[in-house]
């Protein structure tokens, strides 16, 4: 049995993926740590990664575009982190993003203590590490490499 990281790598992704996803919602909910909108936005390239593998391995004459489109999504991913880590290192200021969403047209004092408790948590704000990095920072590197990975992939495929 032999080691086959080239056409295994779709699984991998997939796999991981999979990981990420389960892992916020256990940072989530179990652990009760409440992600901010930038930690919400970040966990999309996640599902699509997942939905593209599971396309691809339907339809196989898609794994080529797959890879480029893995490669793009994980690219954007990689700049969405680093925004985030920006943020939370306080290189960059917080963005509308990252505040309250809803306004304050709230005539009842009903609906103003139910806002309240829904307030945002601040992008800046790190809850949770692993190995004293935020999960922004891991999701960089993450992403860089998948990134890196794909698009190298999707080259092979092109001189195929």
């Amino acid at each position: 049995m032999s080691f086959k990281l080239k056409e295994n790598l779709q699984h991998y992704i997939l796999f991981f993926s999979l990981f990420a996803i389960l892992f916020a919602y256990y940072v989530e909910f179990v652990l009760g740590h409440k992600p901010c909108n930038l930690c919400l936005l970040e966990r999309i390239p996640y599902i699509l990664a997942i939905l593209i593998i599971i396309l691809s391995s339907i339809f196989k004459n898609l794994k080529k575009l797959s890879f480029l489109m893995l490669g793009i999504i994980f690219l954007l991913a990689t700049f969405l982190s680093i925004y985030h880590v920006g943020i939370e290192q306080g290189i960059i200021s917080e963005s509308a993003l990252c505040k309250a969403q809803s306004g304050l047209n709230i005539l009842d004092k009903e609906q103003l203590l139910q806002e309240l408790e829904k307030s945002n948590i601040s992008c800046k704000n790190v809850t949770f590490t692993i190995l004293g990095l935020s999960l922004a920072t891991i999701n960089t590197f993450v992403s860089f490499l998948f990134s890196l990975i794909t698009m190298r992939k999707f080259y092979i495929y092109e001189k195929k």
